[in-house]
């Protein structure tokens, strides 16, 4: 494994459940399951990267087909198990555009294409969860 490959985040407690993190290149992350929450919750946190990812992917792929988005957003929804460790079962990620020529099917493939080759979090996901595409151009 090269340097290049490894990514590092340094996690400090801040008290009660709130943690910050510190990327490599300085940047800050929140994680706060405390009872007043002033940040994200690991599984939020979880979710987030997930869209992100992707995002970065769909935007790309819709650039480089000639059809840039105007607006982009991610619903992304998450089904837990009821039992510890209470991991997700079942994520939703609701891609939401709109833009001159973009058709659902255009966004169809750029979102299954991330989710099923480019978005590293999607397939860092334990293989059990079931990741469902779902796509609304408007």
């Amino acid at each position: 494994m090269t340097a290049a490959n490894m990514k590092t985040l340094n996690v400090t407690w801040l008290g009660e459940q709130r943690y910050l993190g510190v990327s490599e290149s300085g940047h800050q992350l929140l994680i706060d399951n405390s009872a007043t929450k002033v940040g994200v919750s690991p599984m939020e946190a979880l979710l987030g990267a997930l869209a992100t990812c992707t995002a970065y992917d769909v935007v790309e792929v819709m650039k480089k087909r000639r059809t840039p988005l105007a607006s982009y957003r991610i619903e992304v929804e998450g089904q837990r198990a009821d039992t510890d460790p209470k991991r997700y079962t079942h994520i939703t990620v609701r891609h939401i555009v709109t833009g001159e020529g973009i058709t659902a099917e255009a966004l169809d493939r750029a979102a299954h294409l991330s989710h099923e080759k480019y978005c590293s979090v999607a397939a860092s996901l334990n293989s059990e969860i079931t990741v469902e595409t779902r796509v609304e151009a408007n």
